[in-house]
């Protein structure tokens, strides 16, 4: 048996250390559009963001995602990301 090796990235809200299926993953490419990357494999510079509630809605107050990826985060990405938690 192979222990595979779990990849670890940062909550940009949180600063936790989390396995990449543990996150959501918004990422802007060279063209500046920003995206909501579910499959985690889309090009550009991503940010991470724990699959919470409470981690979104901080996001959208405190205005950090704008900053990590400078550049102003379009409104449907927030209406994107908070109806991720519509189903729960």
């Amino acid at each position: 048996m192979h222990n595979h090796k779990v990849p670890l990235r940062k909550c940009i809200i949180s600063n936790e250390q989390l396995p990449k299926k543990e996150l959501i993953r918004v990422v802007k490419n060279k063209e500046g559009i920003v995206n909501v990357d579910i499959t985690g494999k889309l090009n550009g510079r991503g940010a991470y963001l724990k699959r919470d509630l409470k981690v979104i809605e901080k996001a959208i107050k405190t205005k950090k995602l704008d900053r990590h990826l400078a550049i102003k985060i379009p409104e449907e990405i927030y209406e994107q990301l908070l109806g991720l938690f519509k189903d729960e």
